[in-house]
């Protein structure tokens, strides 16, 4: 029988986030308020909250206000978008469902209850009871708040499911949109707007994230930076064909959604089937920086959690491309275990007839051309000095010349019997295809079993177009694709639990946190050049910690854009990540070693907190002018960086204020150059006066010096002086970077 319902009103608080949850009458639940923490409320004050909240009737629209539920409904007169759409067959196409059953953390609830974070399921029936939804709505202890949904089919007939996606209300002061676009080797760049009246909707069709996805889309009050403004914002934790939208109605309510994007006929249920949502993230602070600290709180705690001494990582894509040799990659280890390198990876070109992209892609057995006895000599030897050993696949994919797409063209994904445009000379392997599924994981335990392999780089190098199942008539099945991508991978993870994995796709095209479930790393990007790293990781960060990003040290003249830079710009840049290089050493000079040692040094010296502290990123006037940092969770320490890009950077720079740290405290604040000082620097008085080690040194000629020639005592500041007054800024030449760092004194 069902619950009686007609007094559930439920509030969640955690780490300064509320939620009061509306799920009386036997409606499906409503959003009355997500946003900041609330006192605890009765049970009289939380039903005259919930009463206040109701709207005026509006001229010439439904006598009851809607109310737009986690899953909005046409049948109430909500004209927004609803929350599922679908039917049987052109029938019951409007459900109208009533609430079952509501449990709070496993316990059922009939009465208004407040708690700290906790999972509310709602379980509720179409009127024609012939569909069951499944809602569940958590508030994660870091604050973060999320959402799924589950349907199913109760009847014979067959349901057609079209769209499901879920929303959270936000208020109307919450006018400014910031989203993300991009393209292969500029990924996750911002772009802002106004909330009007209609829909803000990005569609992602690619088959994976897409390096132009929206990432998060976040509302705020306008104006909004990442220390200031209220800021709502939700991201789709999904790595197949997915949405998110902000909607404003014409009678003023507001709602941010995520979902799934359901190709034609992808998901049809037959009696007792069941399609399952992604979940749906929501997270809401004061300013950016707190919206992205609850996706870090929410990442950092999954299990198994990602060490905070991540191994310093040789990828050798840049040094070699396909031209494996095994001396002078042998060689290449040595190098780099002598400068400090722990990980070595061995990217593309070790299998099949992989020469070239043209050939041999999806043929995972090592090539006797190039390796005739086996990758053994390579991996033997990295392991003997010390280093982990990491191999390159990309399992998803086929070259049309392969020994499987010879063998098996129908496992190729396709909507006709004609293939789909080529890219990068490659199709899709149907992973969704048993026998498919099955070849691909035999052959990469089969390696997995004979090499010692620590850990995999996962590429995924193209977007699924037309992407059908041949066996099916070419029915779309990217949702299958992806279902079966993330089964392959915790088969995988299974099997060898201590294997970490590294998601690639094109670079950063398969970035979110459905990927995050399974992987233990991302590619940001394909381009290395310091100078677009710079934006691309401030802006991943607004999802990921630093510790899943791979930042890598190129070499001097980037392979994407031509653009040279100073080795402490690629350097100082990376390490605000999961540090690597990629990088053929052999034609690096003896200095440029020596530095990139001290480099590595000093990473290690600081990735405890690196890679475990707070991200704090400063608004400024000037987007050429960055300045950005790492604030341990005691507020004991920091490193902040302060880096010019380009030209027209302020001349004066302005002052450096250092948000984060504890305004009662008092800091020492000290420049540090781990090799050599930047370009065009000109210190400001606050540094004091330079320390020389050897000889003489003037405060206006130290372009080029080394950290034993220069070191600057810096000055003691109160952490209220630093956070609202600050500090005067170096003058340095473009794409140069001055880290500072902080120590709590006392």
């Amino acid at each position: 029988m069902p619950t009686d319902n007609r007094d559930a009103i439920l509030q969640l608080t955690a780490a300064g986030v509320s939620v009061l949850i509306d799920a009386t009458d036997g409606q499906l639940p409503a959003i009355v308020h997500w946003g900041a923490g609330l006192p605890a409320l009765t049970a009289q004050q939380a039903e005259t909250l919930v009463g206040a909240s109701v709207p005026v009737t509006s001229s010439n629209t439904v006598d009851l206000p809607p109310r737009p539920g986690l899953l909005p409904g046409h049948h109430s007169g909500w004209t927004g978008r609803p929350g599922l759409r679908g039917s049987f067959d052109g029938i019951g196409w409007s459900p109208k469902f009533r609430t079952q059953t509501v449990a709070l953390s496993g316990t059922p609830v009939t009465a208004s209850t407040s708690s700290g974070p906790g999972l509310l399921e709602i379980s509720a029936l179409d009127d024609a009871e012939r569909l069951r939804l499944d809602l569940t709505l958590e508030l994660l202890p870091g604050g973060l708040l999320r959402s799924r949904a589950q349907l199913t089919n109760l009847c014979d007939e067959k349901y057609t499911v079209e769209d499901l996606a879920l929303s959270f209300p936000i208020p109307s002061e919450a006018t400014e949109l910031l989203d993300f676009a991009g393209n292969h080797n500029y990924e996750r760049i911002p772009q802002r707007g106004t909330l009007r009246t209609g829909t803000h909707l990005r569609e992602n069709r690619k088959g994976r994230t897409g390096a132009d996805s929206a990432y998060i889309l976040h509302a705020g009050t306008p104006g909004f930076g990442f220390g200031h403004g209220q800021v709502w914002a939700v991201h789709t934790a999904w790595s197949g064909n997915h949405q998110h939208y902000a909607e404003r109605v014409f009678t003023g309510e507001q709602l941010l959604g995520g979902g799934e994007l359901l190709l034609p006929g992808e998901i049809r249920l037959g009696r007792g089937d069941s399609y399952t949502s992604p979940w749906i993230y929501a997270s809401y602070g004061t300013g950016l920086d707190e919206v992205a600290r609850r996706f870090h709180t929410h990442v950092r705690s999954r299990s198994p959690q990602v060490p905070a001494e991540r191994p310093v990582t040789l990828n050798v894509w840049e040094a070699v491309y396909f031209g494996h040799d095994e001396d002078k990659l042998i060689d290449l280890a040595e190098r780099a275990a002598a400068i400090g390198v722990e990980r070595y990876v061995l990217d593309d070109g070790w299998f099949g007839s992989r020469r070239d992209d043209t050939s041999g892609l999806g043929d995972w057995v090592v090539s006797p051309d190039v390796w005739p006895t086996g990758l053994h000599p390579l991996a033997d030897r990295v392991h003997a000095l010390g280093m982990q050993f990491g191999l390159w696949f990309e399992p998803e994919m086929v070259n049309p010349d392969s020994d499987v797409a010879r063998a098996h063209p129908e496992w190729i994904m396709a909507a006709r019997t004609e293939w789909p445009a080529e890219s990068r000379h490659q199709q899709v392997l149907n992973l969704g295809i048993p026998e498919a599924y099955e070849h691909v994981k035999k052959q990469i335990l089969a390696l997995l079993a004979e090499y010692r392999i620590d850990y995999i780089k996962w590429d995924h190098n193209r977007d699924l177009i037309e992407a059908g199942n041949q066996l099916e008539a070419g029915r779309p099945g990217v949702h299958a694709q992806t279902l079966a991508f993330y089964a392959l991978l915790e088969e995988i993870r299974s099997l060898h639990p201590e294997l970490e994995i590294e998601s690639c796709s094109s670079g950063g095209a398969r970035v979110d946190l459905g990927v995050l479930e399974h992987t233990d790393r991302v590619w940001v990007s394909d381009n290395i050049d310091p100078h677009d790293r710079q934006t691309m990781l401030r802006w991943t960060t607004q999802l990921l910690p630093p510790e899943y990003m791979g930042s890598h040290i190129a070499s001097g003249r980037s392979h994407t854009t031509g653009r040279q830079h100073d080795l402490a710009f690629r350097a100082g840049t990376a390490i605000f990540g999961h540090l690597g290089v990629e990088w053929d050493l052999a034609k690096a000079s003896p200095e440029e070693i020596s530095g990139l040692r001290r480099w590595i040094a000093f990473y290690k010296q600081e990735r405890s907190l690196l890679l475990t502290g707070d991200v704090v990123r400063m608004d400024g006037h000037d987007s050429n002018a960055l300045f950005h940092g790492v604030v341990s969770r005691d507020r004991s320490c920091a490193i902040f960086a302060a880096v010019a890009l380009d030209s027209l950077y302020p001349d004066p720079a302005g002052r450096l204020k250092l948000r984060g740290l504890d305004p009662d405290a008092t800091y020492r604040v000290e420049p540090v150059f781990p090799w050599t000082t930047p370009s065009g620097l000109l210190p400001p008085e606050w540094w004091g006066q330079p320390a020389a080690s050897g000889r003489a040194t003037e405060r206006t000629s130290l372009r080029g010096t080394t950290q034993d020639d220069v070191v600057f005592p810096g000055a003691t500041f109160p952490g209220n002086v630093l956070s609202k007054v600050g500090v005067a800024s170096p003058r340095i030449h473009p794409d140069q970077v001055v880290l500072y760092r902080v120590t709590k004194t006392g």
